[in-house]
């Protein structure tokens, strides 16, 4: 049996056990779950699925229950600077030493059962959860739904944000499999909200196989903006002139208005009043989502990564940066749709730095120079070590009232806000 003292040893550890990064099923994870813990305890539930905006549900979730004074455990991933930051508890990520003696919990029980990184994480999440006398807990499913550890804790509320087309490989390539896949989380009898303004069959039709409560937006809620504020509204229930998400994006009205839905049906197991949900619209931030930097030169970090999200992004730039040179410092991971990605944000961006990253799963130079090549991208420019040296670039190439931007990776971004830190 392995034991370590530091996280750091941990996670080393685990990155080398299993032989796949990304392994999909819950048996493994269920098996090793009813060992940690046979009566299956565990706190309140809403499971949160999405090809985006999953994160976002997540933290306006747990800022209004936070606003409410409710003792509340998020577990969401990737994360961008501490491995922490994947569970909090009261918005503040754990200390290593409660991952650490959670970790040492999984690693007795296991036995000869493999699991991949992400499953420890999964794992310790829950187990941290159920011990720590929490109101409610919130669960960001890693990849897709129906296969994701999270989906081995029944929901008490189900929730997906969005469906598009990202990880094709493990969900399929329409969004109808992908649907299909999300639905996974839908339970019997239990509500399951659809913040995607054009479901698919496949999801739709799931809801009805499992006999869940379905909730689609535009249908059973709703919402409408005025000049500042906005009102949201479901069935006999409203709440008028809410403040503007902190989240920037039009996508983030969809992305409140599903959150507060969620708070409302299980209102009955934990009242929230208005002025909480106010307070938790307003004051819910992320690392990584439009998030601006103000400097001599403005920095806007994105972690958008597939056609969807990057949509989202050009509409947000044409809306809040009107005419500005905007300078994209840009990395994927080469899974991605990295084509569809370039044409749709070439007419934004006027010229590109490519910053390549130190993770295996990265698209390589070779590979990116080509992409572009076969591109509508008229200036491009390659040769860096990595982030620091690309974003010097463009930034040398850069006037006061143009905008760096840095996006496509979750790692990508990591690397940008180490970088700033430690300047």
């Amino acid at each position: 049996m392995m034991h370590f003292d530091s996280l750091k040893g941990w996670l080393d550890w685990q990155e080398s056990l299993h032989p796949l990064a990304i392994d999909l099923g819950l048996e493994r994870a269920a098996h090793v779950f009813h060992a940690l813990n046979p009566d299956c305890r565990k706190p309140l539930t809403i499971t949160v699925a999405g090809t985006n905006g999953k994160g976002s549900c997540v933290a306006y979730l747990e800022t209004i229950y936070k606003a409410q004074g409710y003792r509340v455990g998020a577990y969401s991933s990737p994360h961008i600077l501490k491995y922490n930051e994947r569970i909090k508890i009261d918005g503040e990520p754990v200390s290593d030493e409660l991952i650490c003696a959670a970790f040492a919990r999984i690693e007795a029980v296991r036995g000869n059962t493999s699991l991949s990184y992400f499953e420890f994480g999964t794992l310790a999440a829950l187990d941290i959860f159920w011990r720590s006398d929490l109101d409610i807990q919130l669960l960001e499913v890693g990849l897709g739904g129906r296969l994701d550890a999270v989906n081995i804790i029944d929901p008490d509320v189900s929730l997906i944000s969005s469906i598009g087309i990202d990880h094709v490989d493990w969900l399929g390539a329409t969004r109808e499999a992908i649907g299909r896949e999300k639905a996974g989380i839908f339970r019997v009898k239990t509500p399951a909200i659809v913040g995607d303004c054009n479901p698919p069959d496949s999801l739709l039709q799931s809801a009805i196989d499992k006999e869940a409560q379905l909730y689609c937006i535009n249908k059973d809620f709703s919402y409408k903006k005025q000049e500042t504020t906005w009102d949201w509204f479901a069935n006999d229930r409203h709440i008028d002139q809410l403040p503007e998400p902190g989240l920037k994006g039009e996508h983030q009205y969809r992305n409140a208005s599903a959150a507060i839905l969620a708070v409302d049906l299980l209102s009955k197991n934990l009242p929230v009043s208005d002025a909480a949900i106010r307070a938790g619209i307003k004051n819910s931030h992320l690392l990584g989502r439009f998030q601006l930097i103000n400097d001599k030169i403005p920095v806007l970090l994105d972690v958008g990564h597939n056609p969807e999200a990057v949509k989202t992004l050009v509409d947000y730039l044409t809306v809040t940066f009107p005419g500005k040179r905007i300078h994209a410092i840009f990395s994927m991971m080469k899974d991605k749709d990295i084509a569809s990605v370039l044409e749709i944000m070439n007419p934004v961006v006027y010229d590109w730095f490519f910053a390549p990253l130190a993770n295996p799963r990265t698209v390589t130079e070779p590979v990116m120079r080509e992409l572009f090549s076969q591109s509508s991208v008229a200036r491009a420019s390659f040769g860096f070590s990595g982030f620091a040296q690309a974003y010097n670039a463009a930034k040398s190439q850069s006037l006061d009232d143009d905008l760096l931007l840095v996006f496509g990776s979750f790692f990508l971004v990591s690397d940008c806000l180490n970088e700033f830190e430690k300047r």
